[in-house]
């Protein structure tokens, strides 16, 4: 299924043997446009603590009721390694996160999958080869709530905002930012595929996509309140004339 990412942050998370708390904010690869993390926010259970979980620990979100069931144990998370939700997540900590999880890391290429899973013992050594191929912090992570609001660039000048993104949550895959064109009261919801796009500029706050402004005012309109359709997807990459993800 194919979800907001705005409506997926306050979710409450339900492990095994009880609540741990709700979605604070989600992190993902810019490279690959691929989840990485939910940062949950563990409330009144571990005040002032933030966890990450990794989607593969992660079923299919309640959109109804609004939780996600997660397959840890309380335990289990309360011995997690620590972030600090000020500073970037370092490769250690992520190193940790899998040795302590038995997830499976990601990085070291994004041309395969990655290596198994890592046992505890083996955490500092896996975190000295992760740091020497992408130095302490992985450059691709990044926050979906810092990018909300981001301007828009088309080829030929500014065009709109970042208004939400579109995950899909079978694979946990960024599909589509959904881009107010024009002012926010008086323009149009539309979608733009992270593959169009050429470069996100961090310091300018800014995202630029490989397609002209005409072209995305007069793409095909999203409703926000209604689900995603195949219908309006075959829509919209036949207006930009662009190869479809799925196959026919």
């Amino acid at each position: 299924m194919i979800g907001s990412a705005k409506k997926l942050i306050g979710l409450k998370l339900k492990a095994v043997d009880g609540e741990i708390g709700k979605v604070r904010d989600v992190y993902f690869d810019d490279h690959t446009w691929t989840v990485r993390y939910l940062v949950v926010d563990t409330g009144h259970w571990l005040p002032g603590r933030l966890v990450l979980i990794a989607p593969e620990s992660v079923g299919e979100p309640d959109w109804a009721g609004r939780h996600l069931p997660v397959s840890l144990t309380m335990d289990k998370i309360e011995n997690s390694p620590d972030i600090d939700a000020d500073q970037p997540v370092s490769l250690q900590i992520q190193t940790r996160l899998a040795a302590h999880y038995q997830w499976t890391p990601y990085w070291g290429t994004y041309a395969g999958p990655a290596v198994a899973w890592l046992r505890e013992s083996d955490a500092e050594a896996a975190v000295a080869v992760a740091e020497e191929e992408q130095g302490h912090h992985d450059p691709h992570l990044r926050s979906i709530s810092e990018v909300l609001g981001y301007e828009i660039h088309a080829t030929d000048g500014a065009i709109g905002h970042v208004r939400d993104f579109l995950l899909q949550t079978d694979g946990w895959v960024i599909r589509y930012m959904l881009v107010k064109t024009g002012t926010w009261l008086a323009g149009r919801n539309v979608l733009v595929s992270p593959t169009w796009i050429t470069d996100l500029e961090w310091a300018r706050a800014q995202v630029d996509v490989d397609l002209p402004r005409q072209s995305i005012q007069s793409a095909p309109e999203f409703d926000v309140h209604q689900p995603l359709t195949r219908q309006y997807e075959d829509a919209l990459h036949d207006h930009y004339e662009r190869p479809k993800y799925w196959k026919p």
